[in-house]
Order: structure tokens, then C-alpha cells, then sequence
């Protein structure tokens, strides 16, 4: 009993000595210190290891047991600038604590609501080759809601994850000036499932983008064809002042040329090689390849003139324009709008056998 006494005391006289400012707790803890940070700075060979809790907490107790003289001169393992930035954090921290408003913040504006996030969402899912500027007008189209394209980006952003495959190229907005009476046409080549070559003649008016119509020859071309193909197109519907076309020398055929004189059209040429200066018609044609043709396959003439048919109706009633402020060719043409749907019920038309959907009333 008396051992354990005698322990006793000798750990308490080492308890004080240690707790007495300098002294041997001052070396004891200069040594512990330096140890500490020698195993710091081998742990990683960064110039600025990552320091744990722990190694925070025992630098913080280890400091206090030094006097303040000694701990720049025993800090080997930390920089002045770590104090500066430090010191700078505190600074901050105060005049945050002093001059912060505690006034509850007042909530800002709200977004677009749950039903029309979900009509966005489902639009672009049903339309992947959809781009933002496309379903603003959309919406605007189908339910009146005026909404903005960087809205329609944000809400697709957060809330659609689109499927593998079903990205599709979007297309550039060409800026033209609109002339009354003016048609362009211009022809494309299409492929059937047995890789046999189709022209395809398509006649659009400028002023309204409506697709006059489509023609289709299986066989070579010759200035006779294109005339026969043209004049299938115009039957039955009022002529234009002026015609576009380009430099194909199919379109400066003398029988083209005589057939132009005949109707009494006047024939407006484009730049040479430069498709830009023929613009509607060329992203027209873009947009019936992107959207429709490659995505379809075709059997034979007759097949690609009904489902080309069925591309026209859609364009020219359903199709909204960036360049019309969200309308479709057919209203531009006179035709009454259709009725506003509503978020809460609305139903789908289905168009191209169901490559396009489009909200409508229910």
C-alpha cells in the first residue's frame, strides 16, 4: 500500500511539472511537436500534406503548452501564408457576423409548375430532334403560355435524361427577307431499301414556308421530266410572280426555260455554289432528311410519295416556324389556329404514323 502511495505522489510532482508554464512540459511538447510534424510532411510528398482532425487537434494542444516565442520558431510544417489566409478567414467571418442581414429572406419568383415541366419534358421525349427554341413555340402553339427558351433548357437540364440513340443534329436558322408570290424549288435524291436512286421534286412558297408539294421520278432526269414533275406539282393551285431555283443545269434546260415563259413566271437564279443565297428551300430539304427520311425507310415511288404526302400535312398544319413567331405555314396562310389545350388534360396527335407527336385540346 505504501508503494502505491509513493506512485501516487511521484505521478502527481510529474503531472505539475509538466503543467507549470516552461519548463519540462515546454521541451516535452516542443519534441512532440516536431516529431509530429517530421511524420506529417513524410506522409505525402505534396508541398502541402493534408492535415487530419487529429493532427489538428494535437498541433492545437501541443501549442498551448509552448510560449508564444517558440511557436514560430518550432512551425516547420506550417507557412506565413497559411496564417495570413487564415487570419484573412477570421477577418471575413467577423464583419459577416457584424453586418449580415438575420432578416428572413423573402422567397423569389417561382419557377414553371409540375404540369408543364412535365409537358416539356414529355414533348422533347416524344420529339428528341426537338431543340429549345422548337418547344417554347410549341407550348406557346398548343397551350398559350408564352415561355422562354433558356426556361425550356434549364427545365429539359434538370429534369429529362435522354435515351441512348436518340440525340439528333439540330439546324441553323436562316434570316431572309420575305417576298410575296415567291416559290423556290429545287430537287434531293432519295434511296429505297434497295438502294434504288428517287428524285424528288419539292416546291415551297417563300413568304409562308407551306410546301406547295412533292413529285417523284424513278428514272434519270432530263429537262422533259423536271417540266412534267413541276407541272404535277402546280395542277389545280394558283401560280406565283416568281420562281427560284439554282444553277442546275436541269433548271436551264430550254424546255424548263419555255415552260417558265408558258405559265408567264419570272425566274430568280441563286449565287453560283454558294447554297446559303438559296436558303429556305435548302434547310427545308435538310429538315425533311434529319427529321422524317432518315428515319423512315421507303420500298418504292409509290411508297415515298405517300409518306412524303404525309410529311407535307404535318409541315404545313402542325410544324411551328422560329422565323413565323412560333405559327405554323397554315395559319400564315389563313387558316384559323387551333384551340388552346389545357396542362391539366390534353391529348396527342399523332402524325407520320407516329413520328411527330404534338399536344392538342382534348
Amino acid at each position: 500500500m505504501r508503494e502505491l502511495f509513493i506512485l501516487v505522489v511521484h505521478l502527481l510532482v510529474t503531472l505539475a511539472k509538466l503543467m507549470r508554464p516552461g519548463g519540462v512540459r515546454s521541451v516535452v511538447a516542443e519534441s512532440l511537436l516536431l516529431k509530429h510534424q517530421l511524420l506529417t510532411l513524410k506522409r505525402s510528398n505534396k508541398r502541402a500534406p493534408k492535415l487530419t482532425p487529429w493532427d489538428r487537434l494535437l498541433l492545437g494542444f501541443g501549442s498551448a503548452c509552448v510560449s508564444r516565442a517558440r511557436v514560430p520558431k518550432i512551425a516547420i510544417a506550417l507557412r506565413p501564408s497559411t496564417f495570413l489566409r487564415f487570419h484573412q478567414a477570421l477577418a471575413r467571418l467577423k464583419y459577416h457576423v457584424l453586418y449580415a442581414s438575420r432578416r428572413r429572406r423573402q422567397p423569389g419568383p417561382k419557377g414553371p409548375s409540375k404540369e408543364l415541366i412535365d409537358a416539356i419534358v414529355e414533348i422533347k421525349r416524344r420529339n428528341p430532334r426537338f431543340g429549345c427554341p422548337r418547344i417554347a413555340q410549341e407550348i406557346a402553339h398548343a397551350f398559350g403560355i408564352e415561355i422562354d427558351k433558356d426556361v425550356v433548357r434549364r427545365v429539359l437540364a434538370k429534369h429529362y435524361r435522354p435515351e441512348s440513340g436518340t440525340d439528333g443534329p439540330s439546324w441553323l436558322t436562316f434570316i431572309g427577307q420575305l417576298k410575296d408570290g415567291l416559290w423556290s424549288v429545287d430537287l434531293f435524291r432519295c434511296e429505297s431499301i434497295l438502294l434504288r436512286s428517287h428524285w424528288v421534286m419539292v416546291v415551297m412558297d417563300v413568304f409562308t414556308r407551306r410546301i406547295i408539294g412533292f413529285s417523284v421520278e424513278r428514272t434519270d432526269l432530263c429537262g422533259v421530266s423536271v417540266c412534267r414533275m413541276f407541272n404535277q406539282i402546280i395542277t389545280g393551285k394558283p401560280l406565283p410572280r416568281r420562281l427560284s431555283s439554282d444553277h442546275d443545269p436541269l433548271f436551264r434546260f430550254h424546255r424548263w426555260l419555255a415552260n417558265s415563259r408558258i405559265l408567264e413566271v419570272e425566274e430568280i437564279k441563286s449565287i453560283p455554289y454558294v447554297p446559303v443565297s438559296h436558303p429556305f428551300v435548302e434547310r427545308l430539304i435538310g429538315t425533311i432528311r434529319r427529321e422524317y427520311l432518315d428515319h423512315v425507310l421507303v420500298w418504292n415511288a409509290i411508297d415515298l410519295k405517300r409518306k412524303l404526302e404525309e410529311f407535307r400535312i404535318y409541315y404545313n398544319e402542325s410544324c411551328v416556324h422560329q422565323s413565323l413567331r412560333g405559327t405554323t405555314p397554315g395559319e400564315i396562310s389563313g387558316k384559323l389556329p387551333p384551340a388552346h389545350a389545357v396542362l391539366d388534360y390534353y391529348a396527342w396527335q399523332h402524325h407520320c404514323r407516329g413520328l411527330f407527336q404534338m399536344p392538342i385540346a382534348a
